[in-house]
C-alpha cells in the first residue's frame, strides 16, 4: 500500500496525535526548511548544536504540513504567534488547536477542535533519584502514591506523572511558573488517566480529559484537553507522503 497524501478529518469529540521520528526525516530537512518563515529560519540558525537545529526545522515543518492539511491552506501561508510563555498559536482565528513536544529522537503533535490542548513526551531515563525529584515537583497526594508503589515501578510512574502534569500546564498556557503541587494526577496506572484535584477550583478537574500514550519503546507521553473528548487517534507521520 502506498503512503497516503490525505489525513483523516478531525471531528468534535476526537483528538489526533502524530508521532515523528527525527532520524527518519533528516533526508527531508531541505524541504522542511523551505516551509519555514524568515523568523523561524533565523531562530533555527541560532541553535548551537546541529541536532537541535535539525529537530526544530523538522518539528516546525511537520507542524506546518499537518496544520495546512487540517485547514486546507498552503503551509507557507501559515503564521504563528507566541503566548506569554512561548506556546505557539495561529495568528488568525481558527477552531483548530494544537500543541507540540519533543524529547530524544521523537516529537509529538496534538490537534483538536475548539478545546485547550497540551502534549508532552519524554524519553525515559533512570539515572536520577526519583523520589528526590518528585519531592520538589509533585503534589503531596502524588508523592504519597509514588512512595507506596514497589521501587521497580518508580521510574515509569514518575514519568506518567511528569508528562501528565506537563501536558496539563501546557494546555493552560501557564508555563512552569504554575505551582505543580496545586493539582494532582493519577500515577499508578498506565491506562487510567485522570485529573484528581485542582486546588484552586474543586470543579475544574471534571472539565479535563487526560490520555497517556507510548509512541515508541522507552518513551512515554500524555495529552491534556479541556473538553468532552471521547478518545485520541494516533498517527505516524512516516505513513504519509507529504514531501514533494
Amino acid at each position: 500500500m502506498s503512503p497516503s497524501t490525505k489525513i483523516k478529518p478531525l471531528t468534535s469529540n476526537l483528538a489526533h496525535l502524530w508521532q515523528v521520528n527525527f532520524s527518519q526525516q533528516l533526508n527531508n530537512i531541505s524541504f522542511f526548511l523551505s516551509l519555514l518563515s524568515v523568523s523561524e529560519k533565523e531562530k533555527a540558525s541560532r541553535f548551537r548544536f546541529k541536532k537541535d537545529e535539525n529537530q526544530f526545522i523538522i518539528s516546525r515543518g511537520v507542524l506546518r504540513i499537518l496544520s495546512a492539511q487540517y485547514l486546507n491552506i498552503c503551509a507557507k501561508k501559515i503564521v504563528f504567534e507566541y503566548g506569554e510563555y512561548g506556546k505557539p498559536e495561529f495568528d488568525f482565528n481558527s477552531n483548530l488547536k494544537f500543541n507540540i513536544s519533543h524529547s530524544g529522537d521523537m516529537a509529538v503533535l496534538a490537534f483538536v477542535l475548539n478545546y485547550d490542548i497540551g502534549a508532552d513526551i519524554e524519553k525515559i531515563k533512570d539515572n536520577f533519584d526519583v523520589l528526590d525529584i518528585a519531592s520538589n515537583y509533585f503534589s503531596k497526594a502524588e508523592i504519597d502514591t509514588l512512595k507506596k508503589l514497589p521501587k521497580e515501578k518508580h521510574v515509569n510512574s514518575f514519568y506518567r506523572c511528569w508528562t501528565r502534569k506537563e501536558s496539563f500546564i501546557k494546555a493552560k498556557s501557564l508555563g512552569l511558573t504554575f505551582p505543580l503541587d496545586s493539582f494532582s494526577v493519577c500515577i499508578n496506572s498506565g491506562k487510567k488517566t485522570e485529573l484528581l484535584e485542582t486546588k484552586w477550583d474543586e470543579a475544574e478537574k471534571n472539565t479535563w480529559k487526560l490520555f497517556t500514550f507510548s509512541p515508541h519503546q522507552n518513551y512515554i507521553g500524555a495529552v491534556s484537553i479541556k473538553g468532552d473528548i471521547k478518545s485520541v487517534e494516533y498517527f505516524n507521520f512516516n505513513d504519509y507522503n507529504f514531501i514533494h
